[in-house]
């Protein structure tokens, strides 16, 4: 008897945790590493979230909720959005979920029939294909080109669509490469979309945090909040991926589908995180626009650094907090530069193929950290290359 399900073997990971891991152990036997690796603010969730929080397990928010979340929350989401958005949502159209990442994994489930193609960016965040192929879709790349600032042309997706085509994948901003998506990308996604008729799941995880251009949706179109679902949550805006707060915006007749997904895994998302939340979207915003002023000054020292370093060149992210620097011309794999920066030189980094194959010559620095580790980490880069 084979012990474990035949389609497991297909399911991916997020090699950051795997390096995080590895990297912890170095730290365990006395090494000092340099965490440039794993996407996660350094910054702690603002106090008046905490403070939220506490009262609300204090208040009995410790039972079980409804499966697509707290009404009260889901409107507080939904008003949040159509602000921001400059689009009309209602509650209704709110899924609350443990983390984001169960909205990728129900919308791909609930919308995606096996056989069905699914477009997605590559480089991009590995759970994309992982999900994909994992029910029995056939995940089909779209190439993200350095010389694009990291984003692709409308010809090259238009070539990729079929009519087996059921979904295209949107990250913006983008990990790994902190690209971002026009407002004139945006239009003529959503008339291919219209036109060829496909869904658009748009990951839009990294909003707030955007630098000389704002966050464009592409649910301000005419037609698109009805064939998108939004990813997005409260990890990075808020420093809080601990908490598991994400949601789904979706269109109404897909809502009961996800939260079925919900009741048959989840159940329900935690309710005191929700409160939590709430207060996250309607109190003062000062921690979020210090945080991110702070990620700029880190992504501009950091393209700086890496720009100076013989063998890497670097383009300068539009938005998230990662830089995807390449490094063909050191003459090694990324996942060998990857080691030996570990090994070596103590700096926790991520191969560009942690991505996708077109990752390969690249390598990803997440600049969530203090900018004297980020000096040091330069320092640290610089001395291994001059070996290398």
């Amino acid at each position: 008897m084979d012990r474990i399900a035949q389609r497991m073997f297909g399911l991916g990971t997020e090699t950051a945790f795997e390096v995080l891991a590895r990297a912890k152990g170095l730290e365990a036997r006395g090494r000092d590493i340099i965490h440039l690796e794993i996407g996660e603010p350094d910054f702690d969730t603002p106090a008046n979230v905490v403070d939220a929080g506490v009262k609300a397990l204090r208040e009995g928010w410790t039972h079980y909720g409804p499966s697509a979340g707290q009404m009260i929350a889901r409107e507080a989401i939904a008003e949040n959005f159509s602000a921001e958005r400059g689009v009309q949502v209602g509650p209704e159209n709110v899924v609350i979920t443990p983390g984001a990442k169960p909205i990728l994994f129900y919308s791909v489930l609930a919308l995606v029939n096996p056989g069905d193609e699914v477009i997605y960016p590559d480089p991009g965040f590995p759970i994309y294909e992982s999900v994909i192929s994992f029910f029995g879709a056939k995940p089909v790349p779209l190439p993200l080109r350095e010389d694009r600032q990291f984003t692709f042309d409308l010809a090259d997706l238009e070539a990729r669509v079929t009519d087996r085509t059921r979904m295209v994948i949107v990250n913006s901003p983008h990990n790994p490469c902190g690209s971002m998506l026009s407002r004139g990308m945006l239009e003529q996604i959503a008339e291919l979309a219209e036109r060829r008729d496909f869904w658009v799941l748009a990951d839009e995880i990294y909003s707030r945090i955007t630098y000389e251009e704002p966050h464009e949706s592409i649910t301000q179109f005419p037609g698109m909040l009805d064939r998108t679902i939004v990813v997005d949550g409260f990890s990075k805006t808020y420093a809080m991926t601990g908490w598991r707060l994400g949601y789904g915006i979706v269109p109404r007749d897909v809502e009961p589908h996800i939260s079925r997904l919900m009741t048959n895994s989840n159940s329900c998302t935690a309710s005191f995180t929700q409160v939590a939340g709430i207060e996250a979207l309607r109190g003062p915003q000062d921690d979020v626009d210090a945080m991110v002023a702070e990620f700029r000054r880190r992504r501009d020292r950091m393209v700086e650094g890496l720009n100076a370093i013989e063998g890497i060149s670097c383009v300068k992210p539009k938005g998230a907090f990662y830089v995807f620097p390449n490094v063909k011309e050191l003459g090694l794999r990324s996942v060998e530069l990857q080691d030996r920066l570990l090994e070596e030189a103590g700096v926790a980094s991520l191969a560009g193929t942690s991505f996708g194959p077109e990752g390969e010559g690249y390598l990803r620095f997440s600049y969530a950290n203090s900018l004297e580790n980020i000096e040091k980490a330069l320092g640290l880069i610089g001395n291994l290359l001059q070996k290398v």
